[in-house]
């Protein structure tokens, strides 16, 4: 079961909510945010006035600027901790444009240091990240389907059904898809 458009529509005043809190928590305008992200003051607006959905790239270069992981900004706009978390339940987040979905299967929280994503690439797609949002960030790609390239601080991967890439994120990285696959693939974060 996948969230309803009304659902989507929550989620991203929520992410707006969250967006407008962060940079005001920080006393930052949105000049000062747009030169920290790179991302235009324009677009800020628009994406804390809910105006607009935001990208995964976006988000990307906001989280950099908050120094925060894209999965706790997301876990700010979902629901509180739960032991269970039913398929059902499980906050599915897209970004049309990039042809990306990504479920959290296993939210962040407080107690616990981990947490599973379940994502999606479309044929053909490619998202780039400017620079983790932590250094050091851990991760454990597992390909479950399709066939994937990730580029993680300038170092290629190709991944096949099965493979596994673990790494601890530095700088930048991409995700991209052949133009003849998709890619469904789970994420480990610690």
């Amino acid at each position: 079961m996948e969230n309803s458009p009304s659902t989507d529509n929550l989620i991203d005043r929520r992410i707006a909510q969250r967006l407008r809190a962060l940079r005001a928590e920080r006393n930052w305008s949105l000049d000062d945010l747009a030169t920290r992200s790179n991302v235009s003051r324009a677009t800020l607006s628009r994406l804390e006035n809910a105006a607009v959905s935001p990208t995964a790239s976006v988000l990307g270069k906001l989280c950099v600027a908050y120094g925060l992981p894209m999965s706790r900004l997301m876990h700010m706009v979902e629901e509180d901790f739960a032991p269970l978390v039913p398929r059902a339940d499980q906050p599915l987040w897209t970004d049309a444009s990039a042809g990306f979905r990504r479920r959290s299967v296993s939210p962040p929280a407080q107690a616990l240091s981990g947490e599973a994503l379940e994502c999606e690439l479309g044929a053909g797609a490619h998202i780039t990240y400017d620079a983790s949002p932590r250094p050091g960030l851990e991760h454990h790609l597992i390909l479950l389907e399709g066939e994937l390239q990730i580029t993680v601080d300038g170092q290629q991967h190709a991944l096949q059904a099965g493979d596994c890439l673990r790494y601890q994120l530095f700088g930048p990285s991409a995700f991209a898809t052949p133009a003849h696959s998709a890619a469904r693939y789970i994420l480990f974060i610690v």
